[in-house]
């Protein structure tokens, strides 16, 4: 490792960096100055704190985390070219605790003969394990070392926090059309490094080549090489051709795993059934594991839809099962089906908040015992204590409903369950209130436990 990868002053850090002639265009073209990066301003605008520390030569420690192909690594490389004091660069998928000890032995040495400040860039932190992101701690908290790493993860869920507690994290955005259109044309205009001279490309072509990568500036480029190579003239049909070879930017492992099955469940609970089929088809066009997809139906079916359709955890679990005796990808059909019910299944959590309401109560007050009439009368010596004295067996009574109270002493009057007027759990609503009429003595009649004119029974 040199002891400054690129020094200041440098007018092409390309050159340094070892970018020639035969690089990839995203590495031709990549930008060297804050002035060329297009989009970030949320982060690198003119009075923000990143971009003043930049300019200033002195970046504080920092995690860039982003989508691929949105400047992690630019932005990395323009801080090198203004740094006051050495760079150096690893990557954690090479990188181990013998590489990250010689970087931080090197910049010892430097603050201690000559005072210089080291700066380290740490692509893909997220591959580091907690050993090697350990070893990184006490350099960065003793300013040994200015760390700057960049991820396509969270990296609440892959950084250790003791580590980002010392760094400021900062999200990068994809691009929008417009950024990746400016480095297209930039691209196209450039002789000495882009495509200029080599193919013509309309201007619908670049328009959809622009649109269709999701803002991944990378891709964008790699897709107009590839139009390039082709040489001659190039509209939409070349550039769509370019784009098949497009993988879709997900890991199963990561962010994006998170982000869209929590876009399905709020898009399903939220009723909208194309939202629902559009998440799914993400994820099942990623390779999502489909038994989690499953999972993840089944216990929305409860939580979120409930009694308001019970039918909603049959759908559910059937398409459980389905993945697992049908496998994928046919069983993607499966879950498609379970998806658009659980969309437009009416909704309740009433189930859920009951359950949540009734588990505050036991964590605030302890358990109180069942009354002597429902406690466990079966062993030996039972009866002598009282346990299940009185019990008035329900299937004896008329309607099968008891006016004995079922609550412990002192919760009589508790109320966890509150069922909604929404689809069965009306009828839910009423079967319970007639049962609550008879255990509190105002009611000799026992209940109709079929609906008058409440839902249809499911």
């Amino acid at each position: 490792m040199n002891d400054q990868l690129f020094q200041t002053g440098v007018p092409d850090p390309r050159a340094a960096a070892g970018i020639g002639p035969d690089a990839p265009l995203a590495a031709r073209m990549r930008p060297s100055t804050l002035g060329e990066i297009v989009g970030q301003q949320h982060i690198l605008g003119q009075g923000t704190a990143l971009r003043g520390a930049i300019e200033s030569g002195r970046p504080h420690s920092a995690i860039l985390y982003g989508p691929p192909g949105t400047g992690k690594t630019t932005l990395a490389r323009v801080v090198a070219t203004t740094l006051d004091g050495a760079f150096e660069e690893e990557s954690a998928v090479n990188a181990g605790r013998a590489e990250i000890r010689e970087v931080i032995s090197r910049a010892e040495q430097r603050q201690a003969t000559s005072g210089r400040r080291t700066v380290l860039f740490l692509d893909e932190i997220h591959r580091f394990n907690k050993a090697q992101q350990d070893a990184l701690l006490p350099a960065v908290e003793a300013g040994t070392l200015t760390l700057i790493g960049a991820t396509t993860e969270n990296p609440y869920f892959e950084v250790n926090s003791a580590l980002i507690s010392r760094c400021q994290v900062y999200e990068l955005k994809t691009l929008d059309p417009a950024d990746i259109r400016v480095l297209l044309d930039r691209a196209m205009a450039d002789e000495e490094r882009g495509v200029a001279g080599r193919v013509k490309v309309t201007p619908e072509a670049l328009e959809l080549l622009a649109d269709r990568v999701g803002g991944d500036a990378r891709s964008a480029l790699s897709a107009l090489e590839r139009v390039a190579a082709a040489g001659g003239e190039a509209g939409v049909p070349e550039v769509e051709d370019a784009l098949q070879a497009q993988a879709i930017a997900y890991d199963k492992g990561g962010d994006h795993h998170y982000d869209y099955i929590s876009a399905w469940i709020k898009a399903t609970r939220g009723s909208d059934p194309d939202a629902s089929l559009y998440y799914l088809a993400v994820m099942v066009e990623a390779g999502e594991d489909p038994r989690f997809i499953a999972r993840r139906m089944v216990v929305l079916a409860s939580e979120d839809i409930g009694n308001a359709d019970p039918r909603a955890l049959s759908v559910a679990t059937a398409a459980a099962a389905a993945v697992d005796r049908v496998g994928m990808p046919e069983a993607a059909i499966n879950l498609a089906q379970a998806a658009t019910y659980l969309a437009l299944a009416p909704k309740s959590n009433a189930s859920y908040i009951g359950l949540n309401r009734a588990r505050e109560e036991v964590r605030q007050n302890g358990p109180e015992l069942p009354p002597e009439h429902l406690r466990d009368s079966h062993y030996s010596g039972a009866a002598k204590l009282g346990r299940g004295a009185g019990y008035r067996y329900p299937h004896d009574q008329a309607g099968g409903v008891t006016d004995q109270p079922m609550m412990p002493p002192g919760l009589e009057d508790s109320r966890f369950y509150e069922p909604t007027e929404y689809g069965f759990e009306a009828e839910m609503k009423r079967r319970r209130d007639a049962a609550d009429l008879i255990r509190r003595g105002h009611l000799s009649a026992k209940p109709d436990w079929e609906p008058e004119d409440g839902p249809e029974r499911p």
